[in-house]
């Protein structure tokens, strides 16, 4: 989608934008979730044919790019200046979490090669902020992989959880962990379907966890760097 150039515009012009489509989709998607986006449903929610919908997007799975970016606009880039690394990770990828639970249908769909243009500003500025840390490689790209893996998967295990066709399931999994306290006594008490999960904790807990590790992996590389340096001087 974003690696082809944009389709030429028919020489009448139908009544219809990029921008209304995507709105739309993201209605629909919201709504009723990724298996009930057709093309067909799409063009008759928004009042027209099928072929009047492909002279803007091709086929669904643009539809689907178009609109994951879209949503991603809302997740708030800190502004410059802020001097404190760990702020402003925290504060990108709990807007980030907060935009997948907003729209439940999306963290499943992440999969997907993300080059969009907010999803590329976003991501730049993760990596940049690590990199002005002192994160380097290899461990910048598993830092960045090790945040953007923990707030999909949190956000799709929540979304799933909380489903209200699952809650049913999730009952009868607690009582299966009761029933077999001998044999799963740990999960039984502590385990995530042990009981019903504060979930911005847990995460938050998480994030913590991964920051700290982040953290301390940059001081060491530091270190490292300084002693080498240090003693190539002596020599």
């Amino acid at each position: 989608m974003w690696l082809r150039p944009p389709a030429r515009a028919a020489r009448e012009a139908p009544p219809l934008s990029r921008d209304r489509i995507v709105h739309e989709a993201i209605t629909l998607l919201d709504e009723e979730g990724a298996d009930r986006l057709t093309m067909r449903r799409l063009a008759e929610r928004l009042g027209t044919g099928s072929t009047t919908l492909y002279w803007h997007v091709k086929t669904k799975d643009d539809v689907l790019d178009l609109a994951l970016d879209a949503i991603f606009a809302a997740v708030e880039i800190p502004g410059e200046g802020s001097k404190d690394w760990r702020a402003d990770i925290t504060a990108l990828i709990s807007g980030w979490r907060a935009i997948l639970l907003e729209h439940p249908w999306s963290a499943a769909l992440l999969g997907r090669p993300m080059l969009g243009p907010n999803v590329l500003a976003r991501s730049e500025f993760l990596y940049a902020t690590l990199v002005e840390a002192g994160v380097t490689e290899p461990h910048l790209t598993a830092a960045a992989y090790g945040l953007s893996n923990y707030v999909i998967g949190s956000a799709l295990m929540q979304t799933t959880w909380t489903a209200r066709e699952e809650q049913g399931a999730r009952q009868a999994a607690q009582e299966h962990f009761r029933a077999n306290r001998d044999q799963y006594p740990v999960l039984a008490t502590h385990g995530p379907l042990a009981e019903d999960s504060d979930w911005d904790t847990s995460f938050t807990f998480g994030l913590t966890w991964l920051l700290d590790g982040i953290q301390t992996s940059a001081v060491s590389a530091h270190s490292a760097d300084d002693a080498a340096n240090e003693a190539s001087t002596e020599v």
